[in-house]
């Protein structure tokens, strides 16, 4: 875990707490040092798999949850790749038919994908991958992935990072896809205005109605007793990209 702390509250600036004082914190909260190329040290960060642990992280300001992409024991081998559609100053339904075309795109590869909002303002689309890749084996799928939804939304999408070079425009983030990076997790309360929730969705609500708003810590709980866990299946699930790949391309050499 990163930790996203707002000790006074999500008016106030936040920051982000990597490395814990090990000398300080509770005997029971469990951690794991990580080297980091950055600070060419160990970093030593916050293993998260119990309701003690998750309340002591809500203690210290954790208003949202921020796991890495990979587990504590195979660091180096995300458990998924992640397509962060970024809306900026563009209609949301913009990003929806981003996200639809995605679906379809992953469709077509063979490839089963699990949706979200991030809690925000954008969507994020998790694809579960079989052990063994490695993070830039994921960079480099949810890279060729954007490049076809950019090639059909090009006049709203874009893979510049800088917001002042894609001003109007959907980032296409495939960046997400490194290392230590982390994304909100699923259920996650975001440090936002009314508490949203970056909640999990059926495909089929991602449509022109869907509003981020709608989607707080006051109706999850409810939202849970009707839908169930619409992820409790996503560790079980297991896509193959090189055979997704394979299959992709070789469906447009027909076609073309």
């Amino acid at each position: 875990m990163s930790l996203n702390r707002h000790p006074n509250g999500i008016a106030a600036p936040g920051f982000f707490q990597k490395d814990l004082d090990t000398e300080t914190i509770p005997k029971w909260i469990k951690y794991a040092p990580m080297f980091s190329e950055s600070t060419g040290k160990d970093v030593d960060y916050l293993i998260c798999n119990d309701e003690a642990t998750l309340l002591w992280m809500v203690n210290l300001g954790c208003i949202e949850i921020n796991p890495w992409l990979s587990t504590f024991k195979k660091p180096d081998e995300p458990l998924f790749a992640v397509f962060d559609i970024d809306p900026h100053d563009i209609e949301f339904i913009e990003a929806v038919n981003v996200a639809r075309t995605a679906y379809r795109i992953l469709g077509e590869m063979g490839i089963t994908s699990f949706i979200k909002t991030s809690g925000s303002k954008g969507l994020h689309i998790f694809i579960p991958l079989k052990a063994g890749y490695t993070y830039d084996n994921s960079k480099d799928f949810v890279h060729y992935l954007a490049t076809q939804v950019l090639a059909e939304h090009p006049d709203t999408t874009s893979l510049e990072r800088s917001p002042s070079k894609r001003k109007n425009k959907i980032y296409l983030d495939y960046l997400q896809n490194r290392r230590g990076q982390t994304i909100a997790a699923p259920y996650s309360v975001r440090p936002k205005p009314y508490a949203t929730v970056s909640a999990p969705l059926e495909w089929e609500e991602v449509d022109e109605n869907l509003d981020l708003r709608s989607y707080t810590i006051y109706n999850m709980a409810d939202r849970l007793k009707e839908k169930g866990d619409l992820w409790k299946d996503i560790l079980k699930t297991r896509n193959n990209l090189q055979k997704a790949l394979k299959t992709f391309k070789a469906a447009k050499n027909k076609d073309s």
